[in-house]
């Protein structure tokens, strides 16, 4: 990071990306957060008209998010198309409560259904996408299966996808692609924009992914980002559990569900501590959540660092 050179790195990975696809197209996946957004404005500054960006709405996403990102990147010139995937995911998911095999889920459906259609349509040789070298280490490690892992662990994308994969942000971890974001001109509110996973809100749904579900945890998600997000913490989120809880109502015993919160100090992701919030704050937090998220009738707070603990849940 110290030694990163931010002009010459932006320079050479355009001039590798026009390399690389030559007078092709190219496509891009744009979700808003730091690692897609910098590698969208790095390919428009390699490629401009030759690069399609798409951004998938998978129906697990924050609440406006797409309608959100189309317009921030329409100011920097970039058209994005979003493209409604829903029922692709959902019906990719159903059933399924194994984190691995959910994530499994998530990137089958992301690369060979949704993101195969788009190339076959587009004519696309190559997909442009924002993997980190975080993610490498994680999933070589065993730690967890980034979905947007593939090279590392034998599998060929043109193989099994049809397309290739360029990934110029490979080198870097999370405070280096910051630092090329910045200098893109992505506006402060992306290039420092909290982490979140490529897998989406599914990653924050223990057990059963249904839209019920995904709708409980997205509420909870806004009241959590709304709370912390002056802390300076490096990540925070809600995590839905899956077993219902004993609570009351009206005097009467009731059952609910369970949001726990997790908020992190971290300087790349690697190892992260919990952040020691105040506990007036966590009390105002559950207060909240309990009474504006309907079902949930107990709030938890995460205290286990990472190790063994990971930053999201699934």
């Amino acid at each position: 990071m110290k030694e990163l050179d931010t002009n010459n790195f932006i320079n050479e990975k355009i001039e590798a990306i026009r390399k690389t696809v030559a007078d092709g197209i190219a496509i891009n996946a744009l979700s808003g957060g730091v690692d897609s957004s910098t590698v969208t404005m790095l390919g428009h500054r390699a490629l401009g008209t030759n690069l399609k960006t798409v951004f998938i709405e998978n129906g697990l996403m924050r609440e406006g998010e797409a309608e959100q990102v189309a317009e921030i990147f329409k100011k920097l010139g970039v058209t994005v198309d979003i493209i409604d995937a829903r029922k692709d995911f959902f019906s990719a998911l159903k059933g399924i409560t194994d984190p691995e095999e959910k994530r499994e889920a998530v990137t089958q459906t992301f690369y060979k259904n949704v993101f195969g259609r788009i190339v076959k349509e587009s004519g696309a040789k190559h997909l442009l996408q924002g993997t980190i070298l975080t993610d490498i280490d994680e999933t070589i490690a065993g730690i967890k299966r980034q979905h947007n892992v593939f090279e590392q662990l034998g599998i060929d994308p043109q193989e099994a996808f049809g397309y290739k994969i360029i990934e110029p942000l490979i080198e870097l971890r999370k405070d280096g692609v910051r630092k090329v974001g910045k200098a893109l001109g992505l506006p402060s509110g992306l290039f420092d924009r909290i982490p979140f996973p490529g897998p989406a809100l599914a990653a924050r749904v223990i057990g059963e992914v249904t839209p019920e579900r995904i709708e409980t945890v997205r509420k909870a998600t806004i009241i959590v980002e709304q709370f912390l997000n002056n802390t300076g913490a490096f990540q925070y989120m809600a995590i839905l559990h899956e077993d219902r809880v004993t609570g009351m109502c009206d005097g009467k015993r009731d059952f609910g569900q369970q949001i726990e919160v997790r908020c992190w100090d971290s300087f790349d992701a690697r190892t992260a501590e919990p952040t020691q919030l105040p506990f007036e704050i966590l009390k105002k937090l559950a207060l909240e959540i309990i009474q504006s998220v309907p079902g949930i009738v107990s709030v938890t707070y995460n205290i286990a660092p990472k190790p063994p603990s990971t930053i999201e849940a699934v």
